[in-house]
C-alpha cells in the first residue's frame, strides 16, 4: 500500500484550516456535512463555531452532529439543541442533529471485528460528501479522540454509540454500563463503526484533525481537564488512519513535558489498538509521508 500523505501546518488559524484543506486536493462537492463536536456543558476545550465558520462556509457545508448515550446536556433531541442554542452553532452556518428524529439509518458492516451493522443519524443520507474536522485530544474511554472517533461514536445514533460501547451486546442506552466490555472489544467495535460511515461515503471525505487546547479529556467532559500540552497544529489527509496515526507520533515525538500525562491516558487504554483494528480493516494506512505546509 502506497504511504498516505498527511499534510501538517503549525501555525492554527482559520485561514490555515482552509489551507491544509485545499492541499490535500480533494473537492467536496454536492451537499457536504461537516462532523464536529458540538462540546458538553461546561467543557472549555471544543472547536468553536466562531473558529471554524470560514471552513465550513469555505465547503458550504452544514455542521452535523447527534446524541450522545450517557447523562449529559446532549442526550435528548431537546436537551441537545439547547446546548447547540448557547453554544451558538447556528450563528454562522446550518446546523443538522442527525438523530433528531428516528428510525436509524442502519449500516451494515460484513466484514466487522466486531459489529455486523452500525446505527447512525438517518439524516446522513441527506449528504454528498463528509469533512470530519476533529480536535484531537485524549478520552476517557478510547484512550484518545481525532478522526477515528468522529467517524465512529460522532456519526452514531445514541443507539449506534450504545451498541459500539458494548461491542455489540446491546444498543439500549439503560443497559449501556452494565455491558461495558473488555477494552480491545470496544476498541475494535469503534473501528468496525468507523469503516462503514468511510465506506457509506466511497471516498468522498476530507479529514482533518486540529490538535490544539490537548488535553487528557475529550469534549465529552463537562468538566475536562485543562490542556496538558501546548498546541501543535493543524494536520489533514483523506486517509483517517494515517491522519490519526500522525497525530499520535507528534504527541511521543514532542518534547513537551505534558505530552506524559496525555500518552499515559492513551496507553492506560490501549488508544492506538482502535488505529491499529481499522488498519486491519483496510480503513486507511498507518505508513504516511508528514508533508509540512507551514509558511
Amino acid at each position: 500500500m502506497e504511504k498516505a500523505k498527511v499534510y501538517f501546518i503549525k501555525d492554527i488559524t482559520p485561514q490555515n484550516i482552509i489551507k491544509a484543506y485545499e492541499t490535500v486536493g480533494k473537492k467536496l462537492t454536492g451537499k457536504v456535512a461537516v462532523k464536529m463536536h458540538s462540546g458538553e456543558k461546561g467543557n472549555q476545550n471544543y472547536l468553536r463555531p466562531e473558529f471554524v465558520k470560514d471552513m465550513v462556509n469555505y465547503v458550504n457545508g452544514t455542521v452535523v452532529e447527534c446524541n450522545t448515550a450517557y447523562e449529559g446536556a446532549r442526550n435528548s433531541t431537546a436537551k441537545h439543541r439547547e446546548l447547540i442554542k448557547e453554544h451558538e452553532w447556528e450563528k454562522y452556518f446550518p446546523f443538522d442533529l442527525l438523530d433528531a428524529e428516528g428510525p436509524d439509518m442502519e449500516l451494515d458492516i460484513p466484514n466487522g471485528k466486531i459489529l455486523k451493522k452500525n446505527y447512525v443519524g438517518k439524516d446522513l443520507a441527506k449528504y454528498d460528501s463528509l469533512l470530519v474536522l476533529s480536535h484531537f485530544k485524549g478520552h476517557a474511554m478510547g484512550g484518545y479522540g481525532g478522526a477515528l472517533k468522529q467517524l465512529s461514536i460522532g456519526c452514531a445514533s445514541s443507539a449506534g454509540k450504545t451498541l459500539i460501547h458494548t461491542a455489540g451486546i446491546t444498543n439500549d442506552q439503560k443497559e449501556l454500563f452494565s455491558n461495558l466490555p473488555e477494552q480491545d472489544k470496544f476498541l475494535e467495535a469503534m473501528a468496525d463503526a468507523a469503516s462503514s460511515v468511510v465506506n457509506y461515503f466511497h471516498g468522498n471525505a476530507v479529514y482533518i484533525n486540529i490538535m490544539k487546547n490537548i488535553s487528557v479529556d475529550c469534549d465529552c467532559d463537562g468538566n475536562a481537564s485543562a490542556p496538558c500540552m501546548q498546541d501543535i497544529g493543524i494536520l489533514a489527509s483523506t486517509d483517517p488512519v494515517a491522519l490519526d496515526q500522525a497525530c499520535l507520533d507528534l504527541v511521543y515525538n514532542s518534547t513537551d513535558p505534558g505530552k506524559d500525562k496525555l500518552i499515559a491516558r492513551i496507553e492506560s487504554l490501549h488508544g492506538v489498538h482502535t488505529v491499529e483494528a481499522a488498519y486491519d480493516l483496510g480503513v486507511g494506512n498507518r505508513e504516511y509521508e508528514l508533508i509540512d505546509i507551514s509558511e
